[in-house]
Parts: C-alpha cells; structure tokens; sequence
C-alpha cells in the first residue's frame, strides 16, 4: 500500500472515463489539486449525466476528449501513456435497462471491454479501478452484506454492472492489467444528475425539496439504504488506484449511517427547509426490481486501504442543497427553477 497516496498521483497522468460525470468530474477535481496531469473522457450522450459545467473553475487545468468509450480506435490511442485509469463510464439507470436492454449491454460490457483490451495490447502498466455497484448483489439474504454475499442481480443493469466488473479481475489475473473494482452504495452529492429520476432517487428527492415538490414515497419508506457523499467515494478511487494490494480483488464501499427512506426523507426536508413527503403504492415495474432493504459492510475495503467515510449525511446534504440552490439552471432547464430564485 502507497503510505501517501495522495502525493502518488503528483505529476501522474490520470484518465477518467465518464469523467464529465457526477463521481468523476469530483474525482477530477480532486486529481487536479493533487498535481495529477488529468485527462477527462466522456461521450457526453445526452440525459446520462455528463455535464460540462461540472469543471467549471477547472477546465484549464484539464484535458477534455468527448468520445465514447465503445470506439477501439479512440481508446488504443487514450489510454497509450496514462498510470491509471478510473473506469467510471456507464449507464447507470436500472428502469432504463430493462426497457432498453441491449443499450445497457453495449455500454457496461461491451464497452469495458474495449477499454480492457486497449489495456492489454497498448498499456499493460496501467492500473484500472472499476466503478461497480451494489446493485450486483440483488436482494440480499442478510444485512449488512460483505463481498462473500451472492452475486445475484434482479435486473439487467446489475447483470451487465456484475459482468463489466469480471472483465476486469479476468483481465488483472489472465493478462496482468492490474484492476480492482469498488462495490457502491448510493453516491450523492454535488453535480449528480437531477434532470430526471431515472439514475437514483437520491437527486431526485434533493432536487424535488429544493424545488419545494412532495417527495413521494413508495411503500411505508421503512427499506434501509446506506449513502457515500461524492468527496468520501472520489477518496476511495483514490485510494484503490494508488494501493496494489486492491489488484484482483473486489470492495463494498457503503456509508456508517444505514437510514430508511422516511428517515432521509424527514431530514432533507429538514436540512432544506422545503419540502414534503407522500407516501404512495410502488409503480409496478419498479416493485419488480426493488431489493428491500440493503447497507453494505465495508470492513474489507477498510482494513486494505484506511479508507473511512467522513462526510455524514446531514453535513452532506447540506452541502449538496446549498450548491444546487446556487447553480440550479446548470442541472435543471431554466425554466423549471424555483420561483424563490428566478
């Protein structure tokens, strides 16, 4: 393990794929502070959260390449002279995978693929940190779930999430390029997606209590679900990219504070000062998919790189309100921002 794993990546070229995204675009910025030389890829398609107001103050101290990550040109060419590369592109909304699956194919399989072989045949040094997910996991037998639990998704994103991560440890112990990938939980922050509700709820709600809207409810909101804020996971990328003792292996990184959903929802509204719950019956196709409770235990993660949440949930919302109250209309169109802030 890197004992300072913050000054390896001074002067180290850096690539994050998705990286004008939510997590990556504060990953960057938290590369760039640290002298990294810091290379963005994003396909920027619309409605999948790439944004280019999410390096605002940055974007000098960037390099920017708007290309999607399926193209084997483009990738052989990117990925020839960078140290490591943090794979965050993908699609991410479950209800999109299941309407549209053979896009959520292209994009977490065959995609990572693309990237992966890029590796194998123009950069064998490089070190890949794969963004996985939760979700991978399906409904879990018992809380909180380590990484011994089944992987058993219940929808066609955690299959394609469960097989773009494989790539990956197929790669690290088949063909040498070192590769690991981080298991998260609900990621939330500054510069998530709030257009639409399609990518997590967690925006959504955020954006629906500035906007001071009810927040709906599915069920009696008693389901667990623990939060990262976006700085705590951005810190665990680091981490990982910087530690060999991460290569080959697979890692929760979930929040300390498991909250129901009427329990989150009650201290938006609180912390917002707007907003309110409904409860409601679960939409049909989205009951289908929903895995019940879920937090994750992140000891392994924990004990291999001192990684720990900082960040709580209150502190966490409060910032994330306060910057979506100040650059509202870069997120949301101009025309459905808040009367209050016009």
């Amino acid at each position: 393990m890197i004992v300072d794993y913050r000054e390896f990546y001074r002067g180290r070229k850096v690539m994050i794929t998705g990286g004008l995204g939510f997590i990556g675009s504060n990953l960057g910025r938290q590369l760039v502070d640290l002298g990294a030389d810091v290379l963005l890829v994003d396909s920027l398609i619309p409605d999948y959260g790439g944004n280019l107001f999410n390096i605002d103050g940055i974007a000098d101290r960037v390099h920017v390449n708007v290309a999607d990550i399926r193209q084997p040109s483009t990738m052989n060419y990117l990925v020839r002279d960078r140290a490591v590369i943090f794979n965050l592109a993908g699609q991410v909304s479950h209800i999109d995978s299941m309407r549209d699956p053979y896009t959520d194919l292209e994009i977490n399989c065959r995609s990572q693929l693309t990237v992966l072989e890029a590796c194998r045949n123009n950069n064998t040094e490089v070190k890949v940190v794969f963004a996985g997910t939760r979700q991978v996991y399906g409904r879990p037998d018992s809380l909180p779930v380590d990484e011994g639990h089944l992987v058993r998704p219940t929808d066609v994103n955690g299959v394609n999430k469960a097989a773009g991560e494989y790539y990956h440890l197929v790669y690290n112990n088949v063909f040498g390029v070192r590769a690991c990938s981080l298991r998260l939980t609900n990621v939330y922050g500054p510069r998530q997606l709030i257009k639409h509700s399609r990518q997590g709820f967690i925006g959504w709600f955020i954006r629906l209590a500035i906007e001071d809207k009810p927040i709906q409810i599915f069920g009696d909101g008693s389901q667990l679900r623990d939060f990262v804020y976006v700085d705590d996971a951005a810190d665990a990328f680091l981490r990982a990219g910087a530690s060999d003792t991460c290569n080959g292996e697979v890692f929760n990184v979930g929040g300390d504070e498991p909250l129901s959903h009427r329990e989150l929802t009650t201290l938006l509204v609180e912390v917002a000062g707007s907003g309110r719950v409904e409860y409601v019956e679960w939409p049909p196709e989205k009951k289908a998919i929903d895995i019940g409770s879920f937090y994750a235990d992140s000891a392994k993660f924990k004990r291999t790189t001192g990684w720990s949440a900082t960040v709580s949930v209150r502190d966490g919302l409060r910032r994330t309100i306060a910057f979506y109250r100040q650059h509202f209309d870069r997120y949301v169109d101009a025309a459905a921002r808040p009367a209050e802030q016009v």
